[in-house]
């Protein structure tokens, strides 16, 4: 027998829970927002009203992942070297995403073959990487910024792939990825002028 709506109609959070608890056993292209309205136990008014697309539900889980990560944010890791900070934001990315591991790999394999909600998720994902950037201390503003961007892009969706298959209780296979990855983009043009200016930054400060 069906689930019926409850009177008190649930928040965005239980209402995104439901759908990744969903795409953890299925296909996220066979999730239907009425199924997903039934395991939350809200009406499907109630889920048009907060989430009237996947696409909607999709970019709401990247913004609440980008919520945790930078509430974990501290001031005190200023003084770290660019590439470790980086290297802490993408794994504290993945940290937050653990709980739903198997929705991810679900949502990343139906994504991969459908360029076009792919392409609508684009802007979601590219703002992320660009405050994983700032939380790092590297601006994602002007060109250089751009290209910042879709560098770091690079390297996590490909580490998201080795996170999925990373059977490591810490996560050893993954971290050892993103940070040899990163040393590599510190060499290119992309990063290397941050470290310049920061030195200026740092000169202009101890003057």
């Amino acid at each position: 027998m069906a689930k019926k709506a409850t009177s008190r109609q649930p928040g965005p959070d239980r209402v995104l829970d439901a759908a990744l608890k969903l795409a953890s056993g299925m296909r996220w292209r066979d999730i239907s927002m009425e199924m997903i309205a039934e395991e939350s136990g809200a009406s499907l008014a109630r889920v048009y009203d907060l989430f009237p697309s996947k696409l909607a539900l999709l970019t709401a889980f990247i913004r609440r992942t980008d919520q945790t990560v930078l509430a974990g944010h501290d001031f005190g890791d200023a003084s770290e070297p660019v590439r470790e900070r980086l290297l802490d934001v993408l794994m504290r990315r993945l940290d937050a995403l653990a709980p739903h591991k198997e929705a991810v790999g679900s949502i990343m394999r139906d994504l991969g073959r459908d360029p076009g909600s792919l392409l609508c998720a684009g802007p979601a994902f590219m703002k992320s990487m660009a405050w994983s950037l700032e939380a790092a201390g590297l601006s994602a503003s002007g060109l250089l910024g751009m290209a910042r961007t879709k560098g770091l892009a690079v390297i996590y969706l490909s580490a998201l792939r080795v996170w999925l298959r990373d059977q490591t209780q810490d996560q050893s296979e993954t971290m050892a990825y993103i940070d040899k990855n990163l040393k590599r983009a510190e060499s290119t043009m992309s990063m290397a002028p941050f470290r310049g200016a920061r030195r200026r930054g740092a000169a202009a400060e101890d003057a």
